[in-house]
């Protein structure tokens, strides 16, 4: 095998992991799409033959695109909560899938993760969430191994502080998706009530270019009622996802994503649903 074919061999097998590490650190789909995309330019161009881990050292390079990406948000202040959409559809309750599903970042983590400095980010995404040890973090955010694991603790408490009280667990939220894609698809209004909390809340984010519907309702009946108005012609393209870290539905029609709904559950009910029609977050969705 050529050195090249073993460089582009090692990228693919790495590339899931990169993008990992890239949407950690980032909190943005379309930015961690861009940091691989740059690591896999500077391997083409660097000098491996003395690399003995690539993965390690395509780690290193990715985090070290990110930890710049970082410093230079931070310098225009930019806020990129919008842009926060990571979608990982979920296909059945295969092991592998429920480890992919435990493993999502959620929106509030995100959010606690930007309130740190580029060096805590990175100190506490690489060691705390990939377990990379802190002599080799290190050199990344030039510090010692000490100063990087005083990093690491203090974006540690912060985001324990932080941290949202547990809701159910994904496998007890997939049954209430399923509940509520099942009495959408057969036009259940009673069985849909039964998902829905009564104080329920409804959303939508149609964007700038989208149809200009009500944007927010409230209340088990009216949330039921849009539903089934609305949706349930598209229900049957549904699949159970995992949006921003939310249990939710992406509605594929045919071949592209035409609307997703994120939900929050709390004592097995529906209490909040986001449902998202902006066609320019859409065109950003990986599936």
């Amino acid at each position: 095998m050529e050195a090249s074919d073993w460089q582009t061999e090692q990228f693919e097998h790495s590339r899931m992991h990169l993008y990992a590490v890239a949407f950690r650190m980032l909190g943005s789909a379309a930015e961690a799409e861009d940091a691989v995309q740059e690591a896999w330019l500077r391997l083409n161009h660097a000098d491996t033959r003395a690399v003995e881990n690539m993965r390690g050292w395509l780690t290193t390079v990715v985090s070290r695109i990110c930890l710049d990406a970082l410093r230079a948000r931070q310098a225009r202040h930019e806020d990129l909560t919008d842009d926060w959409l990571h979608v990982t559809c979920d296909p059945g309750p295969d092991p592998e899938d429920e480890v992919l599903l435990a493993d999502a970042v959620g929106l509030a983590l995100l959010v606690v993760l930007d309130t740190l400095s580029p060096p805590e980010r990175l100190a506490f995404v690489l060691h705390d969430m990939f377990g990379m040890p802190f002599e080799e973090v290190a050199p990344i955010v030039e510090r010692s191994p000490e100063a990087t694991r005083q990093l690491a603790s203090r974006a540690r408490r912060r985001v324990r502080g932080a941290r949202e009280p547990q809701l159910e667990n994904m496998a007890e939220q997939r049954s209430v998706v399923e509940a509520f894609l099942k009495a959408s698809r057969e036009g259940d209004f009673e069985a849909l009530l039964e998902v829905l909390d009564p104080d329920v809340v409804f959303r939508v984010d149609a964007g700038q270019t989208g149809a200009p519907i009500p944007a927010f309702l409230k209340g088990s009946r009216a949330v039921a009622e849009r539903v089934l108005t609305s949706g349930r012609p598209f229900a049957r393209f549904g699949r159970p996802a995992i949006i921003d870290g939310r249990a939710g539905v992406v509605v594929m029609v045919p071949d592209h994503v035409r609307s997703m709904v994120a939900f929050t559950i709390s004592g097995g009910r529906v209490t909040e649903v986001d449902l998202t029609l902006d066609p320019v977050k859409l065109a950003r969705v990986r599936v």
